[in-house]
């Protein structure tokens, strides 16, 4: 089964652009989105052969993730649930960022994790959205195997990022953030692009639109594929798809037998 992973950083911009070609190239049994930008009915798009899941954020033209997928479901459900906020307020996602599809063998989780913005103005949210979340994959693994994935908002080791040192404490880049994978890791999940490729550098998903950042691959490593441990033996390969255009981002692939 193949599986994919993109944030497309606006759908109806990139379906004015190739995201037909590179769906049916692709040719993938889940295709996952994140960062759709839209609401519903704005947009209408089908491909043969696969059932469509989507979750808007309420705000406008912000978030939002979608599930192509060629296999019809159990279950479907949105967000994760509620969780105790950085302000210690019950709240809920009101930003369209969590699918969940439930199969027979596993759960497929994808996620647009919350950025922490410029000046980490959003950090302390974004730390109790990242324990909940983390929280919310550990049940849903408790009962089944996962696969999650997503543009999660951080470049998790300094192999994950062209310069490192200048990036530090930047948002995607903070102690903080980095120490959250770290703990979504040691839950029990496998990063499967390290799991394939443990040492290799200049492996990016996201670039900048300034600087001609894509040019220089000067990018960073945020887009993800998490795996439940017991998924180790059933995985056949990870890659990320730098030739594909469309975005700020690329999208990424995991396959399991």
């Amino acid at each position: 089964m193949k599986f994919i992973s993109w944030n497309v950083n606006g759908l109806r911009a990139v379906v004015g652009k190739n995201f037909k070609e590179v769906f049916e190239t692709l040719d993938a049994d889940f295709f996952c989105l994140q960062e759709t930008k839209m609401q519903e009915g704005q947009l209408d798009i089908e491909f043969p052969g696969y059932r469509s899941y989507w979750n808007y954020a309420e705000k406008k033209g912000y978030s939002g993730t979608a599930i192509f997928a060629k296999h019809e479901p159990l279950s479907v459900s949105f967000g994760m649930g509620s969780w105790t906020d950085e302000t210690g307020a019950e709240t809920s996602d009101h930003e369209g960022r969590v699918i969940t599809l439930e199969y027979p063998d596993f759960f497929l989780v994808t996620v647009y994790t919350p950025n922490s913005q410029d000046g980490l103005r959003r950090l302390d949210y974004r730390m109790t959205w990242d324990a909940a979340f983390r929280k919310y994959m550990q049940e849903l693994d408790a009962r089944k195997p996962i696969i999650v994935c997503g543009d999660m908002n951080v470049a998790h080791e300094e192999i994950d990022i062209k310069n490192p040192k200048a990036n530090r404490m930047n948002a995607g880049f903070t102690d903080q953030e980095r120490a959250q994978m770290t703990e979504h890791l040691n839950a029990g999940f496998i990063d499967t692009f390290r799991h394939f490729y443990p040492t290799l550098e200049g492996a990016y998903s996201w670039w900048s639109y300034r600087f001609k950042a894509r040019e220089k691959n000067a990018g960073w490593r945020i887009d993800y594929f998490l795996v439940s441990n017991r998924l180790a033996d059933r995985l056949e390969g990870a890659s990320i798809h730098n030739e594909i255009f469309g975005s700020d981002h690329c999208p990424v692939e995991v396959v399991l037998k």
